[in-house]
C-alpha cells in the first residue's frame, strides 16, 4: 500500500513506471483530489477519456486498449474510471499484464475492503500503486489545511485552518480548492512564501458571493420550503445545480454539528457559537444558536450523511442527477420546519 508521499510523488511527476494507480476508500473527495494531480501533471493540453465500470467489465480489454491509444490530438492522455470494484478485476489484470500501456490510469473505487481482490492485485503488481483515503476527523482536517496551504506557499495557522476546514465542510476537495484561491490571492508560491490572515479570507470569500448563499442556507436550516424554492430555483439560473448545492450547504451543517456538539456538553447556544470563532459569520451567530436548538446532533449527522450521499451519486453517470440533491434538501428543510412548531 503506498502511502501519502509516495502517492504524492508518483502522481506529481506521472511517473512513466506507473501505469494504474488504484485511489480508494471511504473518503472519495480525497481519492479525486489525488486524481486531480496526476491530471495537473500531465499538463492543461491533456486529453482525459473517462470510462465506466461497465464499460470495462462487458470488455475488459477496453482499459489496455484505452491506455495504448494515441490522443486524437497527439498530446498527452489520461483515462480515468470511477466506482471500481472487485468485478472490474480482469480489465485491470489485461492492463497489468499488457506488454505496455503508455497512459496512466487512474481507478476510483469506494469503500473496498483491505482484502479486496483488486486492492491486492494493483498493490501487488510493480506497476501499480493502490492508497486508501480515510474520512479525517476534525484535528486531522485541519492538519491537512496547514499541509495544502504550505504547498501553495500559504502559512495558515491553526486557527486559520479551522476555519477553513468549517467552510469547506470538511471536505479535502472543496478544501484545496480554497486554498488554492487564498493562494492566488496572496500572490504565495513555494519560492514566495506568505501568511495568510483572516481578513484575507473574509475578501475572497466576499469574492465567491458567501453572502448570495446565506438566504439559501437559511432556508434549508430553518426549515423556510417556500423560500428554498425560490433560492434553488434563482442558484440553479446561476449555474450552481447539483454538486455546487452540496457544497454550499455542508460548511453550515459541519458548523451546526460542531455547536450542537458543545451545547450537548452543556455549553449554552451562544457559548457554542462563540467557540465556533471566525468560522462563523458574525451576522450568523444568532441564528446558528436558534438553529442548534431546533436540531438534535442525530438529525444533524443523518442530514450531512444524506446530502453527502446525493452529491456522490450525482458524481456518478449512473446516478440521478441535480434532482436527488433538491430533493433531499426539501426533505432536510421539512424537518427543519416540523422542529418549529
Amino acid at each position: 500500500m503506498a502511502r501519502d508521499a509516495a502517492i504524492r510523488a508518483a502522481l506529481d511527476k506521472a511517473d512513466p513506471a506507473i501505469r494504474c494507480y488504484l485511489l480508494y476508500g471511504p473518503d472519495e473527495s480525497a481519492s479525486r483530489a489525488l486524481a486531480q494531480r496526476l491530471a495537473t501533471a500531465m499538463g492543461a493540453d491533456a486529453e482525459r477519456i473517462d470510462l465506466e465500470p461497465s464499460q470495462i467489465i462487458a470488455d475488459p480489454a477496453r482499459l489496455t486498449d484505452e491506455a495504448a491509444s494515441i490522443s486524437m490530438f497527439g498530446g498527452a492522455r489520461h483515462i480515468r474510471v470511477e466506482g471500481v470494484s472487485d468485478i472490474c478485476l480482469a480489465a485491470v489484470e489485461a492492463l497489468l499484464e499488457a506488454p505496455a500501456a503508455g497512459n496512466p490510469v487512474v481507478l476510483i473505487g469506494g469503500a473496498l475492503r483491505k482484502d479486496s481482490k483488486l486492492v491486492k492485485l494493483v498493490s501487488g503488481d510493480a506497476t501499480g500503486m493502490a492508497h486508501p483515503s480515510w474520512l479525517p476527523d476534525a484535528g486531522d482536517i485541519d492538519q491537512v489545511a496547514i499541509e495544502l496551504g504550505r504547498e501553495q506557499g500559504l502559512r495558515i495557522g491553526r486557527e486559520l485552518a479551522r476555519r477553513l476546514s468549517a467552510l469547506a465542510g470538511s471536505d479535502r476537495a472543496i478544501l484545496a480548492s480554497e486554498i488554492e484561491k487564498l493562494a492566488l490571492y496572496a500572490d504565495a508560491s513555494p519560492e514566495q512564501p506568505r501568511e495568510a490572515d483572516h481578513a484575507m479570507l473574509d475578501a475572497i470569500g466576499a469574492d465567491m458571493g458567501e453572502a448570495d448563499l446565506t438566504r439559501f442556507t437559511d432556508a434549508v436550516l430553518g426549515g423556510d420550503e417556500a423560500v428554498l424554492d425560490a433560492e434553488v430555483a434563482r442558484l440553479i439560473q446561476e449555474g450552481r445545480e447539483g454538486i455546487g448545492l452540496v457544497r454550499a450547504l455542508l460548511p453550515p451543517l459541519t458548523q451546526l454539528a460542531a455547536i450542537r456538539t458543545e451545547m450537548d456538553r452543556g455549553a449554552s447556544p451562544g457559548q457554542a457559537v462563540e467557540k465556533a470563532g471566525r468560522a462563523i459569520f458574525w451576522k450568523q451567530k444568532d441564528k446558528m444558536a436558534a438553529y442548534a436548538m431546533r436540531w438534535s446532533s442525530p438529525r444533524i449527522a443523518r442530514a450531512i450523511e444524506r446530502i453527502s450521499e446525493a452529491g456522490r451519486e450525482i458524481m456518478r453517470a449512473s446516478g440521478p442527477g441535480p434532482i436527488a440533491v433538491e430533493a433531499e434538501l426539501f426533505t432536510i428543510a421539512r424537518q427543519a420546519g416540523r422542529g418549529r412548531r
